[in-house]
């Protein structure tokens, strides 16, 4: 008889049998279906995937360690096949012992839009989830990794700080993942996807791992997916985690509400002042660093910093305990980047000993969620039957100026929620 046997469906007798034995402290996940009948007190919710919460006290002669129990990945397991079972342990465990292959394969299969690999790829994030938590909790609660957001305007030199910047880290022992986001093509759909080109030596490092994803047209430049590759690349042992976004756009809102960090690189022969930088990019802000900050630049350089330094003044502080800092730096000489590294440092190291960084990555959980929610429902409606059907006749009223693009719009939801009455 075993523990975890019983869990799923809690056998009222056991339990009660449990209590006159001395205990030590344990935490439960119980599936949503379980059901405890008088005296024992039934587990709260704890997410949407069904999984509940609970504290039991276990026998502390027999069960040395916690036991935790999801019922859920369980029901997810059971509709795979032993080929896909297979399939899903080979990338778990490959990535778990820092396998690059099996990280990027994880990647590709958590892009894919099939829908049966699209399943897979949940059950292989659920068992990566279970193993973060894991090992977040072996390392007294502390993140596991330093995520960071790298944008600016094209010509700013992010790939080439990335590469000077990421052999510095790699050389003091770091293992860094580089998620670059691409553009995809408007007319053919495509993407260059050359990153990887522009970081000749970092690419070829061992403890380096670049990834480059189109955006498929997805609003912002970051991908649906860069949560699951974050989650993925922490699962395999990296500590760094940078994602270079396409450029100054709705990029930066996107990639904000991901990491912990958003650093803002500009070149210093951008313009006037702050010509083309939106105001709200800038709030956004934790560090600016001007790049291409040698040679000939070096006087343009120091006048954009002492212009953005005035500029952050202005704006309203977003934390207690970090205001953000405006410094130069040169890829090509590499002056500024070991500061640049010092002043990151000392952000994550304020940042959680306040206690901000948490609540942060706790608010993100969140709006993930609802990014994916209304995802998931936009593609829901547009698959629907009935509105497929009237989509093309409402699309030709709507070009003939026959109909408004809002009467159509009310037409196809009102199609929509018709179906359930």
């Amino acid at each position: 008889m075993t523990i975890p046997m019983l869990l799923p469906r809690p056998h009222q007798r056991f339990l009660k049998g449990l209590l006159r034995i001395p205990f030590r402290h344990h935490h439960f996940i119980l599936h949503s279906s379980s059901y405890l009948r008088s005296g024992i007190p039934c587990a709260q919710p704890l997410n949407f995937l069904g999984l509940h919460c609970t504290n039991w006290m276990v026998p502390s002669n027999g069960l040395k360690r916690k036991l935790c129990v999801q019922t859920t990945l369980k029901d997810h397991t059971e509709g795979l096949s032993d080929k896909e079972q297979r399939f899903v342990d080979k990338l778990y465990t490959g990535l778990t012992q820092g396998q690059r292959a099996c990280l990027a394969e994880a990647i590709t299969l958590v892009e894919s839009t099939h829908n049966r690999k699209k399943e897979l790829a949940q059950v292989l994030l659920q068992k990566v989830l279970i193993y973060h938590r894991e090992q977040e909790q072996l390392n007294k609660g502390k993140p596991l990794a330093f995520r960071v957001g790298l944008s600016g305007p094209p010509g700013a030199g992010k790939s080439t700080f990335i590469e000077y910047f990421g052999k510095m880290l790699t050389e003091r022992g770091h293992k860094l993942s580089v998620l670059a986001v691409d553009p995809s093509s408007c007319t053919s759909g495509g993407s260059l996807l050359g990153d990887k080109t522009r970081m000749t030596e970092l690419s070829r490092d061992r403890n380096a791992y670049i990834r480059p994803s189109p955006t498929r047209g997805t609003l912002g430049g970051v991908t649906r997916t860069t949560n699951e590759a974050i989650l993925l690349c922490e699962g395999g042992g990296y500590d760094i985690i940078l994602i270079e976004t396409v450029g100054v756009g709705q990029s930066e809102f996107a990639v904000a509400d991901m990491v912990d960090m958003f650093v803002l690189l500009l070149p210093p022969a951008g313009g006037d002042e702050l010509q083309g930088i939106k105001r709200g990019i800038i709030e956004m802000a934790d560090l600016v660093a001007i790049t291409k900050s040698d040679g000939d630049l070096i006087v343009p350089a120091r006048r954009i910093q002492a212009e953005y330094v005035s500029a952050l003044k202005l704006l309203r502080k977003r934390s207690e305990v970090w205001r953000p800092k405006v410094i130069r730096i040169s890829a090509r000489s590499g002056e500024g980047i070991t500061e640049m590294w010092g002043k990151m440092k000392e952000f994550q190291d304020l940042m959680l000993a306040s206690g901000e960084l948490a609540a942060k990555r706790r608010k993100q959980q969140k709006v993930w969620m609802w990014n994916l929610i209304q995802e998931s429902v936009l593609e829901h409606f547009r698959t629907h039957p009935t509105v497929q059907e009237q989509i093309p006749l409402l699309e030709k009223k709507v070009l003939s100026g026959a109909l408004s693009p809002g009467l159509a719009a009310d037409f196809l939801l009102k199609a929509f929620k018709s179906r359930d009455q």
